[in-house]
């Protein structure tokens, strides 16, 4: 029994290491100029060890894209899950993306290149599905807010879109000059996302 158990230990070892180091590298070089051979040497096991997980480059290409987006799913659902106001729960959302983000650089490197970068020769991915799961997500919390009154009544895909915006630049702002990283940027750019710009008339 320990000897099985060692085994799917290993498997699941060298699988982890496989997306890790496909990750890393076509963060670095792009898809199209990472080879299998550089995946394997990094990861530390054989060929034939990547093509049992994964097929080939597209298939562990791809593997990362799900990857992702199950990490995504589950940092959306503990915000979902969590009670507190709109501002509260969305506050509580970039942080955990932030720390995903930093936890998890070469994956967001690898998804801001297909997104921004030149074309690769990628693999068909379905990288809307990122946009789309955040915007819903975003667009529940926004409609929680209306009932207690925490929010305008507004179009829900536009503020959904709103927040996302502030959220988006600040992070690639973050990616981009890292010199001027401020963690804390989105949390009072979404204060004053609430509060709003115009003057109120006075009584």
């Amino acid at each position: 029994m320990k000897h099985h158990d060692q085994n799917m230990t290993d498997n699941e070892s060298a699988r982890a290491r496989l997306l890790e180091a496909g990750t890393a590298l076509f963060a670095e070089k792009g898809y199209a100029s990472t080879t299998v051979r550089e995946i394997v040497a990094r990861a530390g096991v054989s060929k034939p060890v990547l093509y049992y997980y994964f097929k080939n480059k597209e298939g562990i290409f791809l593997a990362i894209l799900d990857w992702a987006a199950e990490k995504q799913e589950d940092l959306l659902a503990e915000v979902l899950d969590t009670p507190g106001t709109a501002l509260d729960r969305l506050i509580d959302l970039f942080r955990l993306i932030y720390q995903g983000v930093m936890e998890n650089l070469d994956l967001f490197k690898m998804i801001h290149n297909l997104i921004f970068g030149p074309p690769q020769g990628v693999p068909q991915g379905d990288l809307e599905q990122y946009h789309h799961r955040m915007v819903k997500a975003l667009k529940e919390i926004y409609v929680k807010g209306l009932a207690p009154d925490e929010v305008n009544d507004t179009d829900a895909d536009e503020a959904a879109i709103l927040i996302l915006s502030i959220i988006d630049f600040c992070l690639h702002m973050d990616y981009i000059n890292p010199e001027s990283r401020d963690p804390d940027r989105p949390e009072r750019l979404l204060h004053l996302a609430f509060k709003g710009l115009a003057r109120k008339e006075k009584e």
